[in-house]
C-alpha cells in the first residue's frame, strides 16, 4: 500500500498518484482504477483516459467500490481515492479504507491519497484552522500499516496560484497562505510520527531495542514539593515548539497530608489543561516505577524537583536523583529547584 497525502485541496496529490499508476503500466504491471476523485482536472482527465477502471456501484444511498468485480479481476494494482470516503448502508463495509484492507488482504497493491482534514485524529485541529468539516475519515493507525507514504508537499504559493488566488496579495490571501502553511507543517509533523511508528513496528517486529524517536517527549515528574507549576509550563512549550508528546506521572505515596494531597490534585489539573498524558502510577520504588514508565513510552527528557537544601545539590547527586540519573540512559534529565 502507498498512500499519498495532501496538505490541502489542490496540492497535486491525486495527479502524483495517477502518474504512479501510469508509470508502473507502462513498465508492464497490472494496473486498474477502482475510484477517483469527481470532477479531475484536464491533465488528471488525460491520465484517466490510459488506465482501466472499473466503474463503482452506485445505488440510491450513495456509491462505492465494485469489491466483487475487483476480486474476480485481480489486477497487481489498484488505484482508490479518496481514501477517506464513506460507504453507503448496504456496502459490507462502513469506510473504504477497509475495503482497501480486504483488497491487501486478496494480494492487491494499493496506490491511494488522502488530505489532512480527513485524518482522525487531526480532523479537530484542521477545521478549526479551515472552516471546512467532514464526517468522512481514516484512523492515524491505518497510515502507519502503509509500505511507502509520500506527503505531497508543494510550496503555498504554488498551492495558491492551484486554487486561483495570488499568494503575494494582501488580506484574505495573505491569510490563506499563512492557514496553508499551519497545515503543511502539521503534514509534515504527521510523516515524521508515521515514519517513526512504522520504525518501532519493525524493531519490536525484529527484537530490537529502541532508544530514541524522532519527536521529544517530555516527562514531569511531580512530589507534593516539586515547583509543579514551572515544570508543567516548561513541558507544555517543549511540546509545542518541538511537536512532541508530554507526560505528567506522579508516583503515589503513603500518608500524605492533606494540603500535600491537594496540592498534588492541583498539578496533576493544570496538567490536563496543557493537554498532558497524565498518571498516578504506584510502586515503592518510585525511581524505578518512573524509569520503566519512561523507557515504555521512549521518553526523551524527564524533568525532576530537587531541594535546594544541603550542599551543593546534595554533593553531585546521591540518593535517589543520582540514580535517576545514572540509570536514565539516552535520557535527559533536567532539575528543577524546589
Amino acid at each position: 500500500m502507498k498512500i499519498f497525502l495532501g496538505y490541502a485541496s489542490g496540492v497535486g496529490k491525486t495527479y502524483r498518484m495517477l502518474d504512479e499508476a501510469h508509470r508502473r503500466k507502462e513498465r508492464g504491471e497490472d494496473v486498474i482504477v477502482a475510484a477517483c476523485q469527481p470532477g479531475a482536472q484536464a491533465e488528471i482527465r488525460t491520465l484517466l483516459d490510459k488506465l482501466e477502471v472499473i466503474p463503482t456501484l452506485r445505488t440510491s444511498l450513495g456509491e462505492g467500490l465494485h469489491m466483487d468485480a475487483i476480486i474476480r479481476r485481480k489486477p497487481a494494482v489498484c488505484v482508490i481515492d479518496p481514501l477517506a470516503h464513506k460507504n453507503p448502508a448496504g456496502f459490507p463495509n462502513a469506510h473504504r479504507w477497509q475495503d482497501v484492507e480486504k483488497l491487501l488482504d486478496q494480494g492487491v497493491s494499493v496506490l491511494t491519497a488522502v488530505n489532512l482534514l480527513h485524518i482522525e485524529e487531526l480532523r479537530d485541529r484542521v477545521e478549526a484552522i479551515t472552516g471546512k468539516h467532514t464526517n468522512e475519515t481514516v484512523p492515524r493507525e491505518f497510515l502507519v500499516h502503509a509500505d511507502e507514504f509520500v506527503i505531497v508537499d508543494v510550496p503555498t504559493d504554488l498551492a495558491l496560484e492551484r486554487l486561483g488566488e495570488n499568494g503575494g496579495s494582501p488580506g484574505i490571501s495573505s491569510d490563506r497562505e499563512r492557514k496553508l502553511s499551519e497545515l503543511r507543517e502539521m503534514a509534515l509533523v504527521l510523516a515524521a510520527e508515521v515514519a517513526e511508528s512504522q520504525l518501532e513496528h519493525y524493531l519490536v517486529a525484529h527484537g530490537i531495542a529502541q532508544t530514541w524517536g524522532v519527536h521529544e517527549r517530555i516527562l514531569v515528574c511531580l512530589t507534593p514539593r516539586s515547583n509543579g507549576e514551572a515544570m508543567i509550563a516548561s513541558g507544555a512549550r517543549n511540546k509545542q515548539r518541538f511537536h512532541g508528546e508530554l507526560h505528567v506521572v506522579y508516583v503515589r505515596q503513603p500518608r500524605l497530608s492533606h494540603a500535600d494531597r491537594e496540592r498534588i490534585q492541583w498539578f496533576l489539573s493544570q496538567a490536563e489543561e496543557a493537554g498532558a498524558e497524565v498518571h498516578t502510577l504506584e510502586g515503592d520504588d518510585p525511581v524505578a516505577v518512573i524509569l520503566e514508565y519512561a523507557r515504555q513510552k521512549r521518553i526523551t527528557q524527564i524533568f525532576v524537583g530537587h531541594s535546594k537544601r544541603g550542599d551543593w545539590l546534595s554533593r553531585l547527586w546521591p540518593g535517589p536523583l543520582g540514580r535517576l540519573l545514572r540509570e536514565a540512559e539516552h535520557m535527559d534529565v533536567r532539575i528543577f529547584p524546589h
